[in-house]
C-alpha cells in the first residue's frame, strides 16, 4: 500500500466521522419518528449489495421510493445522497485499498467530483417540487439508457492504463465535476464515469476506485447540505445507511460476483416505469394527492 492510498483511506475515515457528526447533530434536533422502517433497511441492503457489484444504487432506490410512495418526490435527491453516503464510503475504502490507480488521476477526479457536488447540492436544495420531478424523471431516463447500453454491450471496453495525463486528464477532471453536480439530482455517477474512463483508455477495473472514491467523498459533502436544509427523509435515509453497510460487506467479501445480467434487465424495466411515473407527477393536475414529508 503506497503513501497516496494511505492518505486517501485516512481521508475517507475522517470524512465518514465528520458526516456522522454533522448528521447526528442535526438529527437530534428533529422531532420523532426517527426509527427506520424494516422496508427501508431491506432496500438499503439490496441496493447497496448490487451497487458494490456494479449495478448502481441511485436509480433502483429512486424507483423503489416512487413505486412504493415512500418519500415525497422533492426529498428523493437528498435522501439518496444522505442515505447512501456511509455505505459508499465503505465501498470506496475496500476498492481503493485493493486496486491501484495513478495518484494524480485518482485525486484529481475525486476533488473535481466533490466540488461539483458542493455546487450542485446548493442548487438542488432550492428547487421546487415540480422541477425536482422533471430532473429526477430525466435522470431516470439517462440511467435507463446507460443500463440498456451496458446490457447490449455497447459500452466501451476500455484499455489497460491505470491513469491519465495531459488533455485526457483534463477532460476526465472536467467531466467528473459535471457528474458530481448531477449526483445531487439523483443521476448516478458509476455508469457514465465508467464509460468515460474506458473511452479515455483506462482499465475498467481502475474505474472502480475512481467511481467509488468520487461518490464516497462527494456524497457526505452534498449530503450535509441537504441535511442542513431539511430536504431529505430522515427515517428513509437511516434505513438506507443501516441496511446498506452490511449489504456492501456481504457483496465485497462473501458473494464477490454474481451472474446478474437478468437482474440488469429487470432493473431497467423498473427504472423506466419509475421515470414515466415521475414525469407524469410533474404534469399539471388538479385533485392529485401528494405525500407529505415525515422527517
Amino acid at each position: 500500500m503506497n503513501g497516496t492510498t494511505r492518505v486517501l483511506l485516512g481521508a475517507l475515515l475522517i470524512s465518514a466521522l465528520w458526516f456522522v457528526w454533522q448528521w447526528s447533530a442535526v438529527a437530534r434536533t428533529q422531532a420523532p419518528p426517527r426509527t427506520p422502517r424494516p422496508a427501508d433497511l431491506l432496500l438499503g441492503f439490496v441496493t447497496d449489495f448490487f451497487d458494490t457489484l456494479g449495478i448502481g444504487c441511485f436509480a433502483p432506490t429512486t424507483a423503489a421510493f416512487k413505486l412504493l410512495r415512500r418519500v415525497p418526490d422533492e426529498l428523493i435527491p437528498g435522501t439518496l445522497n444522505v442515505g447512501h453516503a456511509i455505505p459508499t464510503l465503505t465501498e470506496a475504502y475496500i476498492f481503493i485499498a485493493a486496486v491501484t490507480v495513478q495518484p494524480l488521476t485518482l485525486i484529481g477526479m475525486i476533488v473535481a467530483a466533490v466540488l461539483g457536488a458542493w455546487c450542485g447540492a446548493g442548487f438542488v436544495a432550492r428547487l421546487p417540487r415540480r422541477a425536482v420531478q422533471l430532473c429526477m424523471g430525466g435522470a431516470l431516463l439517462v440511467a435507463a439508457l446507460l443500463m440498456l447500453m451496458t446490457n447490449l454491450s455497447w459500452m466501451p471496453g476500455g484499455g489497460t492504463a491505470s491513469g491519465l495525463a495531459g488533455s485526457g486528464l483534463l477532460v476526465a477532471v472536467i467531466a467528473n465535476f459535471v457528474l458530481g453536480a448531477l449526483m445531487t439530482l439523483g443521476v448516478g455517477l458509476y455508469a457514465p464515469c465508467l464509460a468515460m474512463v474506458c473511452l479515455l483508455g483506462m482499465s475498467p477495473l481502475a474505474a472502480f476506485p475512481i467511481m467509488m472514491g468520487s461518490c464516497a467523498f462527494l456524497m457526505p459533502v452534498g449530503g450535509v447540505r441537504f441535511i442542513r436544509t431539511g430536504r431529505y427523509s430522515l427515517r428513509a435515509a437511516l434505513g438506507l445507511t443501516l441496511g446498506g453497510i452490511p449489504g456492501v460487506l456481504v457483496a465485497a467479501y462473501i458473494v464477490k460476483s454474481l451472474p446478474i445480467q437478468w437482474l440488469r434487465w429487470l432493473v431497467l424495466l423498473v427504472v423506466l416505469y419509475a421515470a414515466a411515473m415521475m414525469l407524469r407527477s410533474a404534469l399539471p393536475s388538479t385533485g392529485r394527492t401528494t405525500l407529505q414529508p415525515e422527517g
